[in-house]
């Protein structure tokens, strides 16, 4: 049985490499590497982004959470829908818009041109290291379906991985994520299907689930984990760099909002497939140890879809987990590569350098950031950890200078830079100082939003002031 398993999975990789190397043979130019020169269609939008949102968090970590806190799980995956969609509505079009304009090709471009340089060269800094984490996560959950199905410590399987997702990635940047990220969508989407159907008949379908599972794990808001998801995930989704440069890829406003919105509703339905199966192997499996104590079991759900399936249907299941962790992986790879070698090294180390020499050096960001991020792997315990990191200092970095960026024109930049420093001062205060919330929603995560808000509009109005005072 173990022998099939790992038999596909080798195939499966070694086909998403040649796919990668073959679709990244014309990509010449940087823009071609960023933004696939805007041509990207509705259906390659929607896959690219959709697959990059079900992810390792999205699967071996959501389910972990299912098995650990039952229904509240859906608030993870759900969360990412959320911001999706107010994605997709709101912010999507307009960020597009000024991005075909000015020819902006990351998310440092767009905050360089809203508030200016020192800006830019903060968050993309800030945002580099914090990027490291989410791409340690994908490896760490490939790492746990190597350990399942071959025993290979867990270091072994993150360099495996990671060593897959550097190949494939840096050929041809966006233009092979589009590509290879439809078929791992087709491939993940067939195996959860396949999957969910069976695993409910094991056990006896929700109602057994039900019976089984004490009372808190039926509660969705149970031990506050639903509000904790809601506040650090919907708005990471929001103004993610990574999901943000994938859209200024797209051909027009109208294959934003279709592509961008339509993968958010997935995404809500989808949410509902981990926590269902992680609940479901709590029911089969109720001893699965977590790596800590309140850590999320990230083995219980390639450890089910080992031992509770047929060996072919748990070799297409895995396939699945793998589908969605590389996709998330190379959506990651991409935020290392453009924001290293467009936002920091053609901005601020060499601004003479030309077009081959940014492609270049967006190739040997991918390469070591992928080598860094193993590193993190290695050291980290759990995908659920490893994500929280990135997510949580994505939104605080980011959040209120973008959302503020879409209404201003310049001028602005002490302001930004004030929100920043504050939301993440807050943030880690509260966390050092607090044992608990103080309220139900507010968690350091939420006070941080808030100190970030706060001190953007002071500095603004204390600017503003003083312009007065001046004429």
């Amino acid at each position: 049985m173990m022998t099939w398993h790992l038999v596909l999975l080798i195939l499966y990789s070694a086909l998403l490499i040649g796919l990668g190397l073959w679709t990244g043979r014309r990509v010449a130019t940087s823009s071609g590497f960023f933004v696939a020169e805007r041509r990207l269609s509705p259906v390659l939008l929607f896959a690219t982004l959709l697959a990059a949102n079900i992810g390792a968090g999205s699967t071996v970590g959501a389910a972990g959470l299912g098995y650990r806190d039952g229904v509240s799980a859906w608030f993870w995956v759900g969360s990412a829908g959320i911001g999706s969609i107010l994605l997709g509505l709101w912010i999507g079009p307009r960020i597009w818009r000024t991005a075909r304009q000015h020819d902006l090709q990351t998310v440092g471009d767009y905050l360089e041109l809203r508030f200016g340089a020192s800006v830019r060269g903060v968050v993309s800094s800030l945002l580099w290291v914090a990027t490291l984490a989410i791409l340690a996560g994908q490896f760490i959950g490939m790492a746990w379906i190597l350990n399942v199905i071959t025993g290979m410590p867990k270091w072994a399987g993150c360099l495996v991985s990671g060593s897959v997702m550097i190949l494939y990635f840096t050929a041809g940047g966006l233009v092979s994520s589009a590509w290879v990220n439809l078929v791992q969508l087709v491939v993940l989407l067939a195996g959860f299907a396949l999957a969910l159907p069976l695993v409910l008949q094991s056990v006896g379908g929700w109602q057994g689930i039900a019976a089984d599972l004490p009372a808190p794990a039926l509660d969705p808001w149970a031990g506050g984990h639903a509000w904790d998801h809601l506040v650090l995930l919907v708005p990471a989704f929001i103004i993610s760099p990574g999901l943000l440069q994938k859209i200024y890829g797209a051909r027009d406003t109208r294959t934003v909002r279709l592509a961008v919105t339509g993968q958010g509703l997935v995404l809500l339905l989808f949410a509902l497939v981990p926590m269902t199966l992680g609940m479901a192997a709590r029911v089969l499996y109720p001893g699965l140890e977590p790596p800590a104590p309140g850590q999320a079991v990230d083995i219980a759900l390639p450890h089910l879809l080992v031992h509770a399936l047929p060996a072919w249907m748990g070799a297409i299941s895995l396939a699945a987990i793998l589908s969605a962790e590389i996709s998330s992986a190379d959506a990651v790879l991409f935020m290392l590569a453009t924001s290293l070698s467009k936002d920091l090294y053609k901005r601020f180390l060499r601004p003479q350098a030309d077009d081959r020499q940014v492609l270049r050096t967006a190739r040997w960001a991918a390469i070591s950031g992928g080598l860094l991020a193993v590193a993190m792997a290695i050291a980290l315990s759990s995908v659920v950890d490893a994500l929280s990191i990135f997510y949580s200092l994505l939104g605080l970095s980011l959040l209120v200078p973008i959302l503020a960026g879409l209404y201003l024109r310049g001028g602005a930049a002490r302001a930004a830079l004030a929100a920043i420093s504050a939301a993440v001062a807050v943030r880690l205060l509260a966390d050092g100082l607090l044992d608990a919330p103080l309220a139900g929603w507010l968690t350091p995560q939420a006070m941080g939003y808030i100190a970030s808000a706060a001190a953007f509009l002071l500095v603004l109005l204390i600017g503003s002031n003083r312009i007065r005072r001046r004429k």
